[in-house]
């Protein structure tokens, strides 16, 4: 029965000081939760009921929204049940498809950022011909590329390593990602191989795509007049700034795995905590700020919840 036990349950051995601030990583994690949802849902409700919002840009918006509450739902509930409890374990099955889930939209994520930067570089470079590229059809494409791509890619890496002997029943995190690997009893060649490819199809080659798109959106800008580098700048800031977040917390889940337990335990969860955190808070953020029209149906809604 033990061995059962063994073979089924994972221990998730990345957190510290339970027993003494388990309380209080609870209140602040319950919290940034309910804000997470909050501030993604509102601006999400914006652009489906505002008309004027029914653009290729804002749903591309809503789109990353989206994933930001499915990625921290993936990983918060658990988090938080784990920090009232004694034992942090999950199941083998549970663990493949939290880490399913969060390197399906992680991916996705990148696709998504992808087909916003091309938007913009139409919208800028091409605007006479942005009505007949952007078209309805076009964006349920992307969204749909966007989507199950990453899912059929990580799913090969998830179903492979469902198959494999376990000898390690400690994992290094406090929620599952890439660290199972480190669990198995040998390394898998093929598994690391797709991985890389998959790593390169997802990952690498939307963010040299997003580089060329706004590398021509600078140089065409340049030799415009002021106001029309000030309107691109306006659209494309908050995207750029995305980006750059999100490619270092991935690099960081990359280094992460990398360094395994060479990795001080406490700047391990503590980075960690901030990658939970920062991208689903620092979206709505962003969008809900600098962007215009986003911005200004967010201080009209506020204003009539005052008034009622």
């Amino acid at each position: 029965m033990d061995g059962e036990v063994n073979i089924t349950y994972i221990t998730l051995g990345g957190h510290v000081e339970l027993e003494t601030y388990g309380y209080l990583y609870f209140t602040i994690m319950f919290i940034a939760y309910i804000v997470i949802v909050s501030f993604n849902f509102i601006i999400v409700y914006l652009i489906w009921t505002e008309k004027t919002l029914h653009e290729p840009m804002y749903i591309f918006i809503a789109a990353l929204l989206i994933n930001s509450v499915v990625f921290s739902t993936n990983i918060y509930p658990k988090f938080l049940i784990d920090i009232l409890s004694e034992k942090q374990v999950i199941s083998y099955s549970a663990c493949l498809l939290q880490f399913f889930i969060v390197y399906c939209f992680a991916c996705s994520e990148f696709l998504l950022l992808a087909a916003m930067s091309y938007d913009r570089y139409v919208s800028i470079c091409k605007p006479l011909q942005y009505p007949a590229i952007m078209t309805k059809e076009r964006v349920s494409i992307f969204l749909v590329f966007a989507w199950t791509v990453p899912a059929c890619v990580i799913a090969v890496p998830a179903i492979m390593s469902a198959d494999m002997k376990i000898c390690n029943f400690t994992l290094n995190g406090i929620f599952c990602n890439n660290s199972i690997y480190n669990l198995h009893c040998v390394s898998s060649v093929a598994r690391s191989v797709f991985g890389a490819v998959a790593l390169i199809v997802t990952a690498l080659f939307p963010l040299l795509f997003i580089l060329f798109t706004y590398t021509r959106i600078l140089i065409i800008t340049s030799r415009c007049s002021k106001e029309v580098r000030k309107k691109a700048a306006e659209t494309c800031l908050p995207h750029l700034l995305v980006l750059v977040s999100y490619t270092f917390l991935c690099g960081y889940d990359v280094i992460i795995v990398r360094l395994g337990s060479d990795f001080p335990k406490i700047v391990s969860f503590i980075m960690t905590l901030q990658a939970i955190l920062y991208h689903p808070l620092l979206n709505p953020i962003i969008y809900g700020l600098k962007m215009k029209e986003i911005s200004k149906r967010l201080k009209r809604l506020f204003s009539q919840t005052k008034v009622i």
